[in-house]
């Protein structure tokens, strides 16, 4: 096994256990490991540090594996991928819902790699040149471990390219007679497109948020705006809104949520469906004076480092400027950040902002964020990576 020895002093993050190796931190490389391998992470004094997964091409040129002197094997898979189980059993998703993450990337100890599942049909992401050196092996494990057959590969995330890997869409384990299924959410149906949906398939971190939307749409006309294929729509329509102007650039995102709407309501007339930029789009309805009594801001993420912060949160501001001056004094802005480079803090001030450059007075009512099958490991913060807030116009 290589060694990636580290420069003096520059063990103290993974003393306090993060899981990522920045490249600048590494002095020498004893050995040739290939990508994806795992190497031992020495201190400048050779003192053992972690065990990770080498990625010769990213600046995260490590990602850990584990702190102990293990053993990285099928049986190191095994246990991981039985712990993850175990934890989303306790958390009794399946009394709500027969789509959930079953294995959370770094949150869950195993770096650059997702899995969700879809009714019967599991979706693994392979992000990082670790998890795809583990693939196969990882995908014999999650069959045995979970009783299920099939398995669809959506490791076609941009992040992939930096980890110096391609695309990869398609059939990994079993069959399927095709990419469109439907599942059941809180009593509610929605088609969810495996092949060509956004992540892998549909934004299951934001259960809990739909939810909450539908308990607040009663009597309200509602703005969706990234509206994607319908979630927050649907939950609003489902809770009592009067009337939902859903926007989204994407055509086939429509007519998916155009079909999810008919299979859970019979209020098809209560809903208008725009394809246009949403930036755009809230210009326009400004200018025609047009307000609403709910708005839903989802939009898609902005900032995956924190190199673009600064630049995002112009975007941010922008269209929560412009929901506010929509808003109708008693209306409520449900917004979001999945933004990385964007931390919880930032994002508040970001939407507080927007709040006095839209002359309008607005607090806080609660703080949003994704569900429990996308745990937060302590040692890993970058793991909360969805911001949302429950705003009341006064």
């Amino acid at each position: 096994m290589a060694d990636l020895v580290l420069k003096p002093g520059r063990e103290k993050s993974l003393l306090r256990r993060h899981p990522w190796l920045f490249s600048g931190a590494v002095h020498h490389v004893d050995g040739t490991p290939a990508s994806g391998e795992t190497v031992n992470l020495l201190s400048f004094k050779d003192d053992f540090l972690a065990r990770a997964a080498y990625s010769p091409t990213s600046q995260i040129r490590a990602r850990v594996w584990t702190f102990d002197q293990e053993p990285v094997d099928s049986d190191f898979f095994r246990k991981r991928i039985q712990t993850a189980l175990a934890e989303r059993s306790i958390m009794r998703l399946q009394h709500s819902t027969n789509a959930y993450r079953l294995i959370h990337a770094e949150s869950d100890g195993l770096p650059g790699l997702i899995v969700d599942r879809y009714a019967d049909v599991l979706v693994l992401q392979s992000l990082t040149a670790g998890s795809e050196f583990w693939k196969e092996t990882i995908a014999d494990l999650l069959l045995a471990e979970t009783g299920l057959d099939t398995i669809y590969e959506r490791s076609d995330a941009d992040v992939r390219e930096l980890e110096g890997l391609e695309t990869k869409v398609g059939l990994l384990r079993g069959s399927i007679s095709h990419t469109s299924l439907t599942i059941i959410e809180n009593d509610l149906k929605f088609n969810v497109n495996l092949e060509s949906g956004h992540k892998t398939g549909f934004y299951l971190d934001q259960r809990g948020n739909r939810l909450r939307v539908r308990e607040l749409a009663d009597g309200r006309d509602v703005l969706d705006c990234f509206c994607y294929t319908g979630g927050f729509t649907v939950n609003a329509l489902v809770g009592g809104a009067r009337s939902v102007l859903a926007v989204d650039a994407s055509a086939e995102a429509l007519s998916l949520g155009r079909e999810n709407v008919r299979l859970n309501s019979g209020q098809a007339d209560s809903v208008e469906w725009c394809e246009g930029d949403v930036f755009q789009m809230l210009r326009k309805l400004r200018d025609e004076a047009r307000s609403f009594d709910m708005i839903i801001l989802d939009p898609p993420k902005f900032a995956p480092t924190l190199a673009q912060a600064k630049k995002a949160s112009r975007g941010y501001k922008d269209i929560n400027l412009l929901a506010f001056k929509l808003l109708r004094p008693g209306g409520i802005l449900v917004t979001f950040s999945c933004s990385g480079g964007i931390d919880a803090s930032l994002f508040q001030k970001i939407v507080a902002s927007a709040a006095l450059d839209a002359g309008v007075d607005a607090q806080i009512l609660e703080h949003l964020s994704q569900g429990p099958d996308h745990p937060v490991a302590l040692n890993f913060p970058e793991g909360a990576y969805l911001k949302g807030l429950v705003c009341l116009r006064k």
